[in-house]
């Protein structure tokens, strides 16, 4: 059989190569934007812990969608229903994007549960100075001040918004890492022990962990 033929209509449009990374920032950090599993143990700077929070999903503009305020990473019906919480080496902070301050939770050293495998010096960025946690407020979903979805009571579309905003907020991580030199992995985690741990609401659901960190350090006289 011979392929069929498309359709007489417009040509499509030709893509010109992309401009030089250096006019462009953003296309720079979409070249480098890659997932990175080892880490060195060198610490992020408060001022560079702040601004990684602030690009993962911090408040951007004082009048969103719907009355509330804008985010860096869109949610569905602008519910912000994922909550940002950050393990450092002294404890397991939740991020407040609106007065832009960390605010501790657990006390102590629980990065390791931030990844599905047990503690382990041969786990993947187990030296790492930060790993995200992302954690769904169902509630939050539910009475959206938005567009109220008829089935946005089912779990399994609960299900689907929550993930999709978790998404877009590991990207934006992504993207940050990319454009600072820093490294980040975007990972299951153990959901169980960290709900055990954190002060979670019935509605809230543990979903997924984000490490970030420098690259680990390169010998000295070895090439790029």
């Amino acid at each position: 059989m011979r392929p069929k033929r498309s359709p007489p209509g417009p040509a499509a449009p030709r893509l010109p190569r992309l401009r030089s990374a250096a006019r462009n920032l953003l296309i720079r950090a979409l070249r480098r934007r890659q997932t990175t599993r080892a880490f060195s143990d060198r610490k992020l700077s408060a001022e560079m812990l702040s601004e990684l929070l602030w690009a993962a999903f911090g408040v951007n503009r004082t009048r969103g969608p719907f009355g509330d305020v804008g985010r860096t990473a869109a949610s569905a019906s602008n519910a912000q229903e994922i909550d940002v919480y950050v393990a450092l080496a002294d404890g397991i902070y939740q991020y407040d994007a609106r007065q832009h301050r960390l605010e501790l939770v657990v006390p102590g050293d629980l990065r390791a549960l931030a990844i599905s495998r047990g503690p382990s010096r041969a786990d993947p960025g187990v030296n790492a100075p930060v790993r995200l946690i992302y954690v769904a407020d169902v509630e939050r979903l539910v009475h959206a001040r938005g567009f109220r979805e008829p089935g946005l009571r089912d779990p399994q579309v609960q299900r689907a918004y929550y993930y999709v905003d978790t998404g877009l907020i590991a990207a934006n991580v992504y993207l940050f890492a990319a454009a600072t030199g820093l490294a980040a992995w975007f990972h299951n985690c153990n959901r169980a022990g960290l709900a055990a741990r954190l002060p979670l609401r019935e509605g809230q659901r543990v979903l997924f962990a984000q490490t970030v960190g420098y690259p680990p350090r390169r010998p000295r006289g070895t090439r790029r």
